[in-house]
């Protein structure tokens, strides 16, 4: 059997390439550098964007892989981040539909939803998250992950094909998690939350409503987006900078990280599962990113959510991994803290 690898050079198509090729798959990888180092692949450089040349490197495959994709909105207009991850993603089934192939896994995100790039909150109706949830996105690349997954559903209904949008948070490197900057800020990220747990309520809730409006204010101005010519948005300065970084990067993602080596389990379950249909599914730990009290965390940073649709006992993730579970066999292996 033979998968089509795009975007084959970065560190997550590394590990799932070592993985596929251990699980005994033949692997073409395409991507836009000349060469690749990786052993054992047959590698060619192929544009996404040039739909010719895709359909003639997906020619002979099984299932494809696709991971080719703009990262962020950061380094490029949003048109060409839509243009690359949107276009490109429906290049790449159409050349699958061409060719007969059936299977395709792509790397969707957690901002399929509007999380990490959002310009102001998402809108939460309740917890913990899982992919009925509606989206709510409002930067470009957010948007190109939400459009990709319409993109494999209409596959589906028109071609057949099934196809698994696998919502990733931040991706972290195997080593990552157990370096000892790492865990030393997950302490001081521990402590600071026992901190403001401990706290009267009017206090607690007057700290925290203030860092919500500097973060709001500093997100409305879009630093996160390509700017061009245009200066950086400056942080705004505070006091308070861990409990700011936490607000501005956890709360958005919902605690939620994962290990490349769950990754390329998640891509490898999802090519031999013996589903149908297109699903997007949330591909995260089973259990939030510090290893805190789950509903501690709520408490403090989503005091506005009242629903909540499943248990949310001990440190169990805001985002649920259920459907994964359930559909192709997923459980993480390389959690953050154990």
């Amino acid at each position: 059997m033979r998968v089509l690898v795009t975007g084959g050079i970065g560190h997550v198509a590394k590990t799932t390439i070592a993985r596929l090729l251990q699980a005994g798959w033949e692997v073409r990888s395409i991507d836009l550098a000349d060469t690749t180092d990786i052993a054992g692949i047959e590698y060619t450089r192929c544009d996404i964007l040039d739909y010719p040349a895709l359909v003639e490197q997906a020619n002979g495959c099984d299932a494809v892989v696709h991971l080719a994709a703009l990262r962020s909105p950061i380094t490029h207009i949003g048109p060409r981040v839509f243009e690359i991850n949107a276009a490109g993603t429906y290049n790449v089934f159409e050349a699958a539909a061409v060719n007969g192939i059936k299977r395709v896994v792509q790397a969707s995100s957690i901002n399929a939803l509007g999380a990490y790039f959002s310009t102001g909150h998402m809108q939460i109706q309740y917890l913990p998250m899982d992919e009925d949830h509606p989206s709510y996105t409002t930067d470009p690349y957010s948007f190109s992950k939400q459009i990709i997954e319409e993109i494999g559903r209409y596959y589906w209904r028109r071609e057949g094909i099934s196809s698994a949008a696998l919502r990733f948070p931040g991706v972290y490197k195997s080593d990552a998690f157990t370096s000892g900057p790492f865990q030393e800020k997950l302490e001081r990220m521990r402590k600071l939350i026992d901190e403001l747990a401990a706290l009267p309520d009017a206090d607690r809730t007057a700290r925290m409503k203030d860092v919500e409006q500097r973060i709001l204010a500093y997100r409305s101005e879009r630093p996160l987006e390509y700017r061009g010519d245009k200066e950086p948005v400056t942080r705004p300065a505070t006091a308070d900078d861990l409990l700011f970084s936490m607000y501005m990067s956890n709360r958005f993602d919902l605690w939620t990280m994962i290990d490349e080596r769950d990754v390329a389990q998640a891509i490898d379950k999802s090519l031999t599962s013996t589903y149908k249909g297109s699903h997007p599914l949330f591909i995260n730990g089973a259990n939030n990113v510090i290893g805190y009290d789950s509903q501690t965390l709520i408490k403090l940073f989503y005091p506005d959510v009242t629903q909540f649709h499943a248990p949310l006992n001990g440190s169990t993730s805001l985002v649920s991994i259920e459907k994964a579970r359930q559909l192709i066999g997923y459980e993480p292996e390389y959690e953050t803290v154990s």
